[in-house]
């Protein structure tokens, strides 16, 4: 039996969150309103819903971390110290930071370290330096798998402990979105937005497509239909395996700014072949599945990062490339829990006998259910169309907050 990696998944509101617990997180990772990566992100928690996210993730055995990893001014600092205090005072496990100042203050309010990619550790000596503050370091992004294989063998040779006196856990991105930036620290947000990326403000305009011009001669090029300064996502389950023999503790799924269905979904896939890595069963032929999977929902396409010796990017084509398409359809009304009934207005597009739909909400986290039976406006029907009111069998309430949407399979798309 191989060491068993901890799959962390993102949350940036209770509908990921409540996808991640629901598909086989061992922990979670979020932001609050301001001093993350995210904060200008329409998916974020607020202070307040601190308390709720720690009782859902206490209750389901979960791990919850808070990220706090943007550049700190001085203005910045008492919030950043009030967010610390309250992440502790609610119990969470770590927070994620970047910032000497947030470090300071985490071991001074006594809450575990995470060391965010933005530090950039790239090397033992400076791991070894930070370990006396930190429990846990997330890796340049830019490393290659040999180097990573390197650090985490120097950390047992060399008893490279945290202040707990536990050896040090090493934490990788594992998938999703990468930045054309040395480990995300990038200043085209704030030159041309004047919105800084390093202050959670990134605009994104490199995943926009760019003419090149030639200023001598005014001759302009379009690369390819590539975009150019935006790399594709990362993807690691197709080499799971040769990330578990590097000696990895924690696998970290980019996207808090993605759906739910994203979150599940990779959430999910990394579980299983994660397991399958501990077990001993992981093969191609699974990968493979798993790889399928997770071309299902929200991606820029698929490469494999720096893991593998790549020293120049992939990028990314235009769009999402997700081979499965969700149609907004409608949202939740009422539920009537005798008859175990959920209704729903539908307010776009149409529903038919036989569709697959999903069903996402802040409670519920993300369902999925085929339309065998079902009402429209109290009688039994075959389609529902915009205006008509649907009533369905579901074993879990139905609230106002959730909305339904129709699945478009790749054969149909």
């Amino acid at each position: 039996m191989n060491k068993r990696m901890e799959i962390m998944a993102p949350a940036g509101d209770f509908e990921s969150l409540q996808a991640a617990i629901d598909n086989g997180a061992d922990s979670v990772y979020f932001g609050v309103e301001q001093l993350n990566m995210r904060a200008r992100s329409s998916r974020n928690f607020r202070t307040d819903d601190l308390a709720e996210i720690r009782r859902r993730t206490a209750r389901a055995g979960v791990k919850a971390y808070l990220t706090l990893n943007t550049v700190l001014y001085d203005h910045d600092l008492p919030v950043a110290r009030r967010l610390i205090r309250r992440a502790k005072d609610e119990g969470m496990d770590a927070v994620i930071v970047s910032d000497q100042a947030a470090i300071f203050m985490a071991r001074e309010a006594g809450i575990p370290i995470h060391l965010s990619t933005q530090l950039n550790i790239s090397n033992t000596e400076s791991l070894k330096f930070y370990a006396g503050y930190a429990e846990t370091a997330v890796l340049s992004r830019e490393l290659s798998l040999r180097q990573v294989a390197h650090i985490t063998e120097q950390i047992r040779r060399q008893n490279i402990t945290g202040p707990s006196g536990k050896t040090v856990k090493i934490e990788i991105f594992a998938h999703g979105a990468l930045c054309m930036a040395i480990s995300g620290k990038c200043y085209l947000s704030l030159h041309t937005y004047h919105s800084s990326a390093n202050r959670g403000a990134c605009k994104q305009n490199c995943r926009h497509p760019y003419l090149v011009i030639d200023k001598e001669t005014g001759m302009e090029l379009e690369i390819d239909n590539e975009y150019i300064m935006s790399p594709k996502d990362l993807m690691t389950v197709n080499f799971l395996d040769e990330i578990g023999a590097a000696g990895v503790d924690i696998l970290k799924i980019e996207g808090r700014a993605r759906s739910a269905d994203y979150v599940a979904v990779t959430t999910r896939v990394y579980r299983e072949a994660a397991e399958a890595v501990a077990n001993g069963t992981y093969n191609k032929q699974k990968a493979e599945e798993w790889v399928k999977r997770l071309a299902t929902v929200y991606n820029r396409g698929f490469w494999d990062g720096y893991y593998l010796g790549r020293r120049l990017g992939e990028w990314a084509n235009p769009g999402n490339q997700a081979v499965r398409k969700k149609i907004y359809v409608g949202r939740g009304q009422k539920y009537y829990a005798k008859a175990g009934v959920g209704e729903f207005l539908i307010e776009a597009f149409e529903l038919q006998k036989g569709d697959r739909v999903m069903i996402i909400g802040p409670s519920l986290g993300v369902r999925e259910i085929t339309l065998d039976e079902f009402y429209v406006n109290d009688r039994p029907g075959t389609r529902a169309a915009k205006g008509d009111v649907l009533s369905v069998k579901f074993p879990e309430k139905i609230r106002p907050s959730d909305k339904i949407y129709k699945i478009v399979e790749p054969d149909s798309v």
